[in-house]
């Protein structure tokens, strides 16, 4: 839709950024944290988290970088086992010190704290008795929720519980050490985390029922690759299993039809204990944090043993399904150098599909682009393809508020460089570049790059002049 005269971003628009603990903290074993499922990956030529980009050290210097760049809000995980070392028992209260001062030092510079509860690194105590295949992770997750919502009431006023669940479960290689799940056992963990959720939801409610909760999924637009109807049921499969799944249970407390109907044809349908569903559909979500980095284009199944693309682990490869659909490459897009999809459109058909399903008010808690980066010889990083990639992104967003879709705020993915899930330290995210290589620390300095400058100006003007 064209419209003639320009929307405005509203003046309470929650302009922020991203990062999660294990990427981002370092100090993996300091100071009683625990071990989580992401301190075992040792990878030979990459670097692990266990410095990272040393926020837990220099967190009084990342948080005034942050109000420079005028941020008003700033979404963070907190790490389940630097509170908990053994994910449940004793408190470690020195963990708890840490997220108590860069909270403090955040609402001393007037940015908003956007609190993540888990991303990707359950304690490794837990993994180790099951992790979400036991229910006793359900409990684990309660008593640590509980003890975030008692610290912080009156401080932190947005909640997210999960982070990217439907990638834990349908790209789970880097989220099991040892040994990766069945599909029956992923949707039990799934059911799982849906139920650990829905507590938490709950415990908010009793504790500080000013705050506001909900989840934060990956979300994305699926294309059919052709008008052929065939191809367009394929594309309703896919976005049901990988979105609505998640947000229906969000949303409503209940399956969603499609999912639930692919679930009990595969035999993947979890177990559900008595009083589960009434507990759902009791304690749904106030609003939906949303990541995205693109869209997905899928074809009907063939059938024909080629349905499956080949898996590299990354949370944007598509993988087909024999029966279900066919992954499909979308000609009409560029791609990033890791070769995810560009698709700032597709950011504003993506709002406005959820926003129209759920009338809930939208975050967008990740969107952002990756690239390899060096300082250059001004001693700057000029990251004009970061300024573009955003800028179209936020454009269309705008778009997605005078279509009508209630958006409070905009996270791109990421505050600061941080270690890639993926690809390390050679893949970077932020505003702020990070003095660092894959092994070598050097000397760690924080450096603003273009992107940084040019973010800043845009808040300063409320995205006027996009």
């Amino acid at each position: 839709m064209f419209y003639s005269v320009k929307k405005p971003f509203p003046e309470n628009f929650l302009w922020g950024a991203s990062t999660s603990a294990y990427q981002v903290e370092g100090a993996a074993d300091l100071d009683g944290k625990g071990p989580s499922i992401q301190d075992l990956h040792k990878p030979e030529h990459i670097s692990d988290f266990s410095v990272a980009s040393d926020h837990y050290h220099r967190y009084k210097e990342d948080v005034a970088l942050m109000k420079e760049l005028g941020l008003k809000a700033y979404r963070f995980s907190i790490s389940w086992s630097r509170v908990f070392p053994e994910g449940a028992g004793k408190v470690n209260e020195a963990g708890l010190e840490f997220y108590k001062n860069l909270i403090d030092e955040l609402l001393s510079a007037g940015i908003e704290p956007c609190v993540t509860l888990y991303h990707f690194d359950l304690p490794l105590a837990l993994h180790e008795n099951g992790g979400w295949g036991n229910r006793e992770t359900i409990d684990a997750f309660e008593r640590y929720a509980r003890l975030m919502f008692e610290t912080f009431k009156g401080k932190v006023k947005y909640w997210l519980t999960i982070n990217e669940q439907n990638i834990m479960i349908n790209h789970p290689n880097a989220m099991y050490p040892g040994r990766v799940p069945s599909q029956k056992e992923l949707y039990q963990h799934n059911h799982h985390m849906f139920v650990a959720s829905a507590r938490a939801t709950a415990a908010l409610r009793e504790i500080d029922p000013e705050a506001k909760i909900g989840p934060a999924p990956n979300i994305i637009a699926v294309y059919p690759k052709s008008s052929l109807p065939e191809d367009i049921i394929a594309a309703d499969n896919w976005e049901a299993i990988r979105d609505w799944l998640y947000l229906d249970m969000a949303a409503y407390g209940r399956y969603n039809s499609l999912a639930k109907a692919y679930l009990e044809e595969k035999g993947y349908f979890p177990e559900i204990e008595e009083g589960d569903m009434e507990l759902l559909a009791a304690n749904t979500a106030d609003y939906l944090g949303i990541n995205y980095y693109s869209t997905a284009t899928v074809s009907a199944a063939k059938n024909d043993g080629h349905d499956r693309a080949p898996r590299n682990g990354d949370q944007q490869t598509m993988v087909g399904e024999e029966g279900v659909f066919r992954a499909e490459e979308n000609p009409a897009l560029k791609a990033t150098e890791f070769g995810w999809k560009i698709d700032p459109v597709g950011l504003r058909t993506t709002l406005r599909r959820v926003y129209d399903r759920y009338h809930l008010p939208l975050l967008i808690t990740e969107n952002g682009i990756g690239g390899k980066e060096e300082i250059e010889a001004d001693g700057k990083v000029h990251d004009r393809y970061r300024i573009e990639y955003l800028r179209v992104h936020f454009e269309q967003a705008r778009l997605a508020l005078q279509d009508g879709v209630d958006l409070m705020g905009y996270c791109p993915w990421a505050f600061i460089d941080l270690v890639s899930t993926h690809q390390g330290y050679q893949k970077r995210y932020g505003f702020v570049h990070v003095d660092r290589g894959e092994k070598d620390l050097r000397t760690m300095n924080r450096i603003k790059k273009d992107s940084f400058d040019w973010y800043q100006n845009l808040i300063r003007e409320n995205g006027a002049n996009l």
